[in-house]
Order: structure tokens, then C-alpha cells, then sequence
């Protein structure tokens, strides 16, 4: 269900994969399926326009059929770079007000990200996603207006930490829980073999 048209979707997807043994973590199989694949399986319904954030050869996600967005910034500068670039996307989308982000490495992102985050605070707050496993300042709900505000950090600030900006912007906390008892956390993150492993396992016992 598209909550409404006026949130596009990015997917973080410019990470290094170093604990997963390099190569392009987000085409790792997870029962069969990339990890990308599941999460745009769930992130896609929930928004009006889709794209996938990463600094590598955009054939690598061309079968995704989704725009593959480079990151703008000059250097490594991480996920704020992403969201940057995700934020000038959005902004030339007709209607669109906000960007919501989630990372490549989370197959179990909840599939009412979105209407969660809407839920819980007014059209110019900043929303991050926060679970029993502590807080996700990648998966959240940036209004399009913090765009300049965010290449400004980016050209000149000594930190690219992801914290140090955004709590500049005072943000709100929306608080998930697992989908079923026992559950993993939502926000679950496939970093490495071991934690693909764990992932199969629960993926074999909720069916």
C-alpha cells in the first residue's frame, strides 16, 4: 500500500561490505533472494517513487529496473552523502515532500515503515527508527527542506557521522517492535556470514 504521493523511497545501498568479505553485500542471497531484492520487496509498496543509492557500476542493479543514484559529494563521505543525493532526487519529484531511507542489509524492514513514521510527528520533523536493539539513524523520514542544509554539513564539517548531524535537527524517535514474538528486530542488519546465517534460520521458522 503506497501511504500517500508525496514520500519517495531510497536504498542505501554504498557500503563497503568489508565484514562480509567485500563485493556487493547488497546482491548476497538470503534464502535464495538478494538482500536488496527483499528490501525492495518491502519498501517499494510503501512509497510513490523508489531508488537505489550506491557508488558503483549501475549495471550491478540494472535488473532492478530503479534510477541508481551516485553519491554527489566529493569523497567517502557515507550515508549522509547518500541521503544528500536521495534528498535532490526527491526534489524534483512532482509532489513529493520527503524522503524515507532504509539500508540494503535489513531484510526484515517493516512494511509499515513509512505509515509509522508519518504517524508520529508533524509534515517538518526529521523521524528515525528506533528498536529494542537501539537506534537507526539510516532508516528515517527527512523532510526535502533539510537538502541545503545537509550539503552545507557535508562541504564543510570535519564529521561525517551521521549522529552529529542529525541531531542538530532535533529529531523524533519511532519505536518498532518484531513483527512476531521471537522475532529478530526489525532492524536487523546482515553484516556478515554469521549474520546471514541467523537470518536463514528465522526465515525457516516462520514458515
Amino acid at each position: 500500500m503506497t501511504v500517500n504521493g508525496t514520500i519517495a523511497g531510497l536504498v542505501l545501498a554504498g557500503g563497503l561490505s568489508r565484514r562480509m568479505g567485500g563485493g556487493e553485500k547488497s546482491l548476497r542471497l538470503l534464502a535464495g533472494r538478494s538482500l536488496i531484492d527483499r528490501v525492495i520487496e518491502r519498501l517499494a509498496p510503501q512509497v510513490t517513487a523508489l531508488a537505489i543509492s550506491a557508488n558503483t557500476d549501475p549495471m550491478v542493479h540494472a535488473a532492478h529496473g530503479l534510477p541508481v543514484l551516485a553519491d554527489l559529494a566529493p569523497g567517502r563521505a557515507g550515508p549522509l552523502a547518500g541521503i544528500a543525493t536521495g534528498l535532490d532526487w526527491a526534489s524534483g519529484l512532482p509532489g513529493v515532500t520527503h524522503l524515507v531511507t532504509a539500508a540494503t542489509d535489513a531484510p526484515f524492514l517493516p512494511r509499515d515503515l513509512v505509515a509509522r513514521f508519518v504517524a508520529t510527528a508533524p509534515p517538518d520533523r526529521l523521524v528515525l527508527a528506533r528498536s529494542a536493539d537501539g537506534r537507526h539513524p539510516v532508516f528515517g523520514l527527512w523532510p526535502l527542506g533539510l537538502r541545503d542544509d545537509l550539503f552545507e554539513w557535508l562541504a564543510t564539517s570535519p564529521t561525517m557521522k551521521v549522529f552529529a548531524w542529525v541531531e542538530r535537527h532535533d529529531p523524533l524517535w519511532c519505536d518498532f517492535e518484531p513483527e512476531a514474538a521471537g522475532g529478530l528486530d526489525p532492524f536487523f542488519n546482515a553484516n556478515t556470514p554469521e549474520d546471514l546465517a541467523v537470518a536463514e534460520d528465522r526465515l525457516r521458522a516462520t514458515r
